[in-house]
């Protein structure tokens, strides 16, 4: 029934009940718990039963959101999808059950009732006994909007007022997932397994001996995993590193919400965080203040110091030989690698040209394996006397390489052999505690049992190794051979053109695409060299 129709008649004194007409519904609960639940079973139900009882009124299939808040309807799918199916003509009254089931805000209320309007549909809220057909509905609608949104405001600062009488507590507050740690009605308990996870992390860590990747390899080939099994991330050693909890401190007001409608979230400055040393029993600790302290220290010192070194973020984008390193004379912009589509051959093009379009830029497009065959001869005769280099690298090996190598790796062995031989005693401590019971003591020696019987075949391995080296090593033709194949062009170029060449600017001669001059800059020669694409080399 069309929109005027419908209100003409209700003014004439017609029931809306009256009126020949396509009736949907929606419903909506804020949360997933089991009272609510019901709650939306009740809601189907009854407007499923009121509608099919009203004999002028067509049933619709309703449009129900399950879980979500009413603040925004950004994530209310059905709600959306009602709006849409609106324009399509499919129903012609919604019913619910009042204005904060719909929107709890007030301009999304207004909003939503016009779009629905101008779609001929009008939305009955029976609680509220606002009808949208009438002309006097809008202002009803605005004063109950705005009702509804102050309650939500109103529970938002109830909300915060709770956190902030909890954090005056020490309670607990926040994700319950946490390593090291159990929680419960916001008291932390300490998680024994894990929290030998949390001890070796920060045992190590304060050494100053071992990085982040380190320790996560160690953890790993120990048997500690994270939840799903795989190594701990960098990012997770340093959360638990930085998190002052593990020295029994209890922190917040990490984050802050911006307002109660968006939701959104912003990251508090470190120096605002609630810090506090745990009084109360809510938070105990699992490493000393001087173990933290220690650790934090050092972390501290390496993020500062890393940032000083990497001044050009630049350099974390190199992944290919000529990145970086190829510019374009028309436009001094570096060139970029491509795919010939056609070919299937990476290319190289100026950054202008990739921008915007073969027009923009007329410099050279080159292919890669071209541009690998040129600067592989070029390098090779920067290096004539290679006969020299490999007698030096030989002496180099005879008198450090090897006899370093398998003292270091031997010595990482026996290290790891203690670790698993004290790891055993501490077991040991555990059972004459009563900490673990036999069958627990049992798993874990059987498990270090084999870790030790692996120590022991690669310690074997690396004897047997050493000495087919120095087999090698006393043969000295063949380990100049073996040093002549590792210097091969093929195997250390890109290193080494990265190593050496510090720019290289491509012309075009004549305007020919394909007859190109490639002006190098290099490192370490001192010397600026034009190599052109028929290989003739000229040196300034």
């Amino acid at each position: 029934m069309n929109l005027l129709e419908t209100r003409k008649r209700i003014m004439m004194g017609e029931s809306i009940y009256d009126l020949p007409l396509r009736v949907t519904f929606y419903a909506r609960v804020s949360t997933d718990k089991d009272a609510q639940i019901n709650s939306l079973k009740n809601q189907i139900s009854y407007y499923t039963e009121f509608i099919k009882s009203i004999t002028n009124w067509v049933y619709v299939e309703g449009y129900i959101d399950e879980g979500i808040s009413g603040t925004s309807v950004e994530k209310r799918e059905n709600f959306l999808r009602m709006i849409d199916d609106s324009s399509d003509d499919k129903f012609d009254l919604i019913l619910t059950k009042e204005i904060s089931r719909f929107s709890r805000n007030t301009l999304d209320s207004i909003k939503f009732t016009q779009e629905l309007l101008a779609n001929n549909v009008g939305v009955l809220f029976q609680t509220d006994n606002i009808n949208t057909i009438l002309p006097d509905s809008e202002l009803r609608l605005t004063i109950m909007s705005s009702i509804a949104q102050e309650e939500v405001r109103k529970l938002s600062e109830r909300v915060k007022f709770g956190f902030k009488r909890s954090i005056d507590k020490c309670r607990v507050l926040g994700n319950s997932s946490i390593i090291g740690y159990n929680k419960k009605d916001g008291k932390m308990t300490i998680n024994e397994d894990e929290a030998i996870i949390v001890k070796t992390i920060f045992e190590m860590y304060s050494t100053g001996k071992y990085g982040l990747k380190a320790i996560s390899t160690y953890l790993y080939e120990h048997g500690y995993t994270n939840r799903n099994g795989g190594l701990f991330p960098n990012s997770t050693i340093r959360g638990i590193i930085l998190n002052p909890k593990y020295k029994g401190y209890y922190c917040s007001n990490k984050y802050k919400h911006i307002d109660f409608k968006s939701k959104k979230r912003i990251n508090v400055d470190k120096e605002n965080w609630i810090i506090k040393k745990d009084t109360s029993g809510n938070v105990p600790a699992i490493v000393s203040e001087y173990l933290w302290d220690r650790a934090n220290e050092i972390l501290n010192n390496k993020t500062c110091g890393y940032l000083k070194k990497i001044k050009n973020k630049d350099c974390f984008k190199v992944t290919t030989t000529y990145g970086g390193k190829l510019f374009c004379s028309l436009h001094n912009k570096p060139f970029r690698r491509h795919i010939d589509y056609r070919s299937k051959r990476h290319i190289w093009i100026c950054d202008e040209l990739h921008k915007k379009g073969i027009s923009a830029c007329k410099s050279a497009i080159i292919y890669e394996d071209e541009l690998d065959n040129l600067f592989k001869n070029f390098i090779n005769s920067l290096f004539n006397d290679k006969d020299s280099i490999i007698n030096h690298l030989y002496n180099l090996y005879l008198n450090n390489s090897i006899s370093n190598y398998y003292k270091n790796e031997k010595d990482k062995i026996n290290s790891k052999n203690k670790d698993l031989l004290l790891r055993k005693n501490k077991i040991m401590d555990l059972l004459i505690n009563g900490v673990i019971n036999k069958e627990d003591y049992y798993n874990k020696i059987n498990e270090l049992n084999i870790e030790l019987e692996n120590c022991n075949k690669l310690f074997n391995k690396l004897l047997i190794e050493e000495s087919n080296d120095n087999d090698v090593i006393n043969n000295t033709s063949k380990l100049k051979e073996e040093i002549e194949f590792e210097l091969y062009i093929d195997n250390i170029y890109s290193d080494l053109f990265r190593l050496i060449v510090d720019k290289v600017i491509v012309y075009k001669i004549n305007e020919d695409r394909h007859n190109i001059k490639y002006e190098i800059y290099l490192n370490y020669f001192n010397k600026k060299v034009e190599l052109y694409n028929y290989e003739t080399l000229t040196m300034f």
